[in-house]
């Protein structure tokens, strides 16, 4: 049973939020609070979804996408990582989030628990409790060596109510990556147990030592208890157009159909242009935003290393740097103060966790600008 109108209504906002309300509207704030660059969606996708509009695609579309998209889902995937897909295992859907809500009410009943990689997007949490499931949190550990997870620790979370394992990998908020043998290591654990893998890969090409991070479609069966979410927003710079997609397994294709129809009916097909053209035609902006993300990395690494009392934890993908600053245990208060004393928009580590919470996230997808002069008022602001 889902969680009643009460519940739902007593969960917090998330502590970003509370930071973001301090500073939405002001133009002396550098945001570095969300989840996306200061880049606008590259023209070529906006003329798409133009053409369409204005061609006449306003009608309803196919409840898993047009399928022209759907074809070049399954193109992507063949091009990036060797893995084909059939028609029939793959939905466009409204939103990374849309695609992990669709999981939870195809998986969750009241008593079932899911165990989760964390810190861990907040959001995420949320749509398994929404849905009447119980979290069960596995933190990474960490050093100055970046982030890591302890499989043994993560596999004897699971008990016999547990429905699904859920990781982002590439993390948010930490950009750790799972490798090869931890994946393929959780796929037959997976297999085994009978429990499902929600894989989040929204930040999968957002990596700086190679082309992409690993899929666990590549690791896969057609028939595997695997869920993949991505999403157009990152890598595509497509926050507000709120486009995903999901390849789950081929027995749930008539599952997804019906979930889809009775939460959206589907996308806006005029849209969905605008994703087949980001798909088919993207990479060039792709790799050019992997690039300057590397730049922005490199910047706030090092100025986050040369502030006293700072201690930031390196990543290996993704637009985020986690740090904590020595004496401050409250960040959320931390982060209010950055706000309205230095105008630097920061995400406290709390939202992500208890085990984050002393720990604030840091997106670093803007202009060098931009970034240079946040970090200096960030550095004035952490001197005092």
């Amino acid at each position: 049973m889902n969680l009643t109108r009460d519940a739902i209504l007593a969960m917090p906002d998330s502590p970003i939020i509370d930071v973001w309300r301090l500073g939405v509207g002001r133009t002396d704030v550098i945001g570095l609070w969300a989840g996306e660059s200061d880049l606008p969606t590259p023209k070529p996708f906006c003329d798409a979804a133009a053409a369409a509009l204005a061609g006449g695609q306003t009608f309803y579309s196919q409840n898993r996408g047009v399928p022209a998209l759907r074809e070049a889902i399954a193109a992507y995937y063949q091009r990036l990582c060797g893995v084909t897909l059939e028609d029939e295992r793959i939905a466009a859907t409204c939103s990374g989030m849309n695609s992990v809500m669709l999981v939870a009410q195809a998986l969750i009943e009241t008593g079932d628990n899911v165990v989760c990689v964390t810190p861990s997007w907040p959001n995420i949490l949320r749509a398994i409790a929404i849905t009447g499931g119980e979290v069960r949190s596995v933190p990474l550990g960490h050093g100055d060596d970046g982030w890591h997870l302890d499989l043994q620790r993560l596999f004897d979370a699971c008990d016999t109510r547990t429905r699904a394992i859920y990781y982002a990998s590439p993390g948010n908020p930490t950009g750790w990556m799972i490798e090869a043998a931890q994946q393929r290591a959780l796929m037959e654990f997976a297999r085994k147990r009978g429990i499902a893998i929600l894989a989040d890969e929204v930040y999968q090409r957002i990596v700086y030592d190679r082309s992409h991070a690993a899929s666990m479609l590549e690791y896969a069966t057609p028939d595997d208890p695997l869920f993949v979410v991505n999403s157009f927003s990152k890598a595509w710079a497509m926050t507000g157009w709120r486009m995903g997609w999901l390849v789950y397994p081929r027995a749930m294709l008539e599952t997804f159909e019906k979930l889809i129809q009775f939460n959206t009916s589907g996308g806006q097909a005029f849209l969905q242009a605008g994703a087949t053209v980001a798909l088919n035609e993207g990479e060039p902006f792709v790799r050019s935003f992997v690039e300057r993300c590397r730049a922005g990395q490199r910047i706030a690494l090092e100025r986050l290393r040369a502030m006293p009392g700072v201690r930031v934890v390196p990543n290996q993908a993704s637009f985020y740097l986690m740090f904590s600053v020595e004496g401050v245990t409250d960040t959320l208060d931390f982060c209010k103060r950055a706000v309205r004393d230095a105008g630097v928009g920061l995400a406290p580590g709390v939202a992500f966790g208890e085990e984050s919470a002393q720990q604030i996230r840091l997106c670093y997808a803007r202009s060098d600008t931009s970034l240079i002069e946040a970090m200096d008022r960030l550095d004035r602001f952490v001197r005092g």
